[in-house]
């Protein structure tokens, strides 16, 4: 569904993707992790077409994408999330989700004019499908509160579901968990694996292994610009590249499990 072949992206001397490769299957749930600085989050923007990479390709269903725009990428049903949740802070938790639902009618003054009655019935469309996704995400009871208002949690749930709003079939996540206190994550947990059931395929930067874990089909792991792995979650702790220079230690009793025992996924010392 998303492929990306040799892409590299450099600022000034320094290499921060330097020839990376991965493909996304559709259905999948796909985590990207790394130490800080290893590019991953360079690499979203990349896919998501908010940088041109230097050399390589991305395609998405088959289709070149790395020439175009983010908006033009968005419109073609990827979108994307970032790692600071910057809510416009005076929006309401309603007005930014209809901010992100896709181009109306409404939006042309003469389609407004001579089409006030289909006009009519897309807003009220949006604003039940914006109140639908609150509700999911626990934030019906603030949505006439002001965005600003939000803890860091809610504000990682709000931009979530403001990017469903366009009915993406693939989501980047530019580590959802960051901020987000443990109850938000099992939550947050839930609502992706029902975003998943609904079609849309996901890949998520992530930084907590038993997140990724307990979540992902497949993890690639980046260092340096460069993937250095591409395995299950469960097979981490079984590469010492990784666990060793990149992800920490593991807990002493990986070392000692019996043979044919699934490895416990790695501790991250951060």
């Amino acid at each position: 569904m998303l492929a990306a072949e040799g892409v590299r992206k450099h600022f000034g001397g320094l290499a921060a993707l330097d020839g990376v490769s991965l493909e996304i299957r559709e259905g999948e749930i796909v985590a990207l992790v790394g130490p800080n600085g290893s590019g991953k989050s360079t690499l979203l923007n990349v896919l998501s077409g908010f940088l041109e990479p230097d050399g390589g390709s991305v395609t998405y269903e088959g289709r070149p994408i790395h020439r175009l725009e983010p908006w033009d990428v968005s419109q073609l049903g990827l979108r994307r999330t970032f790692q600071l949740a910057a809510q416009p802070t005076r929006m309401s938790l309603l007005e930014v989700m209809l901010a992100g639902a896709r181009l109306p009618e409404g939006s042309s003054a003469w389609r407004s004019v001579f089409r006030a009655r289909r006009v009519r019935a897309e807003q009220r469309a949006a604003v039940e499908r914006a109140r639908g996704l609150l509700e999911e995400l626990s934030l019906l009871p603030l949505e006439h509160h002001a965005a600003g208002m939000l803890s860091g949690g809610q504000q990682k749930l709000l931009s979530l579901g403001a990017a469903l709003m366009g009915d993406p079939r693939m989501l980047l996540l530019d580590e959802p968990t960051a901020g987000v206190n443990p109850t938000l994550r099992r939550t947050l947990a839930e609502r992706l694996r029902t975003i998943r059931a609904r079609g849309t395929t996901l890949l998520i930067v992530e930084h907590d292994m038993n997140f990724v874990a307990e979540l992902c089909d497949r993890v690639y792991v980046l260092d340096k610009g460069r993937v250095i792995a591409e395995c299950a979650p469960s097979e981490l702790a079984e590469d010492e590249r990784v666990v060793e220079a990149y992800l920490g230690s593991v807990r002493p009793t990986a070392a000692r499990r019996a043979p044919g025992a699934t490895a416990p996924p790695p501790e991250v010392r951060t």
